[in-house]
């Protein structure tokens, strides 16, 4: 442990591995809305945040188990499928409020290619909310739609039956075969995408964010 009359204890959350304090300064610097996105050893948490002096003020967000209460989704809550769709949720509700454009925010996690975060931040782009990020880190469309997942489930199912039936056990309970799996992720974007076309945006909400981007307000 490092001593001597000019070291200074770490602040709690950075010693807890939660916070890097220089890198949320850097990013609030900007006073720019921040596309937050977490992952827990169960679910995908997606937030659009904007930085106050009291703290930070959430103006729109996603919980990956809204998929399964919400809009009948059968598979896993914490996989690439539901990061995207989660992304996707926060993303449509950010842009009826008025967002349009957002800096990532990944935390403490590790910036892997083609990780469970940067599908959720793929869903954000895809409501069309303009975010700073490379193409070259966004997962394939293959790993999107959970392709990946039910080739692996096909070939599994015929190579080891008993094996397939217990890895994939928490999904067949909820009456999905794993092996469809891209056709459920599709018809559930689809209803997703659907059912915020119908939602008009509010313009109150969209002037409120226009007066916190430029700095009024809040």
């Amino acid at each position: 442990m490092a001593i001597g009359a000019n070291y200074k204890v770490p602040k709690r959350r950075r010693r807890e591995g939660k916070t890097d304090y220089y890198r949320r300064y850097e990013i609030i610097k900007s006073r720019k809305i921040r596309a937050v996105v977490r992952k827990t050893n169960k679910y995908i948490i997606v937030q659009f945040v904007y930085p106050t002096p009291i703290g930070d003020y959430t103006i729109a967000s996603a919980h990956s188990y809204e998929l399964v209460e919400l809009f009948g989704w059968k598979a896993g809550t914490k996989n690439t499928p539901a990061a995207y769709l989660t992304g996707l949720l926060a993303g449509l509700r950010a842009k009826k409020l008025g967002i349009d454009y957002a800096i990532p925010d990944i935390g403490l996690h590790r910036p892997v290619k083609g990780s469970k975060i940067f599908a959720a931040i793929k869903g954000i782009e895809d409501a069309d909310i303009m975010i700073d990020c490379s193409e070259e880190v966004l997962p394939s469309e293959d790993r999107i739609t959970g392709k990946v997942i039910a080739d692996y489930a096909k070939m599994l199912s015929e190579s080891s039956p008993e094996k397939f039936q217990r890895q994939f056990s928490a999904i067949l309970r909820n009456g999905l075969d794993p092996r469809e799996l891209p056709i459920h992720f599709e018809a559930l974007r689809n209803k997703i995408m659907s059912i915020y076309d119908h939602i008009q945006e509010s313009s109150i909400a969209k002037d409120l964010i226009k007066q916190l981007t430029i700095g009024v307000g809040l």
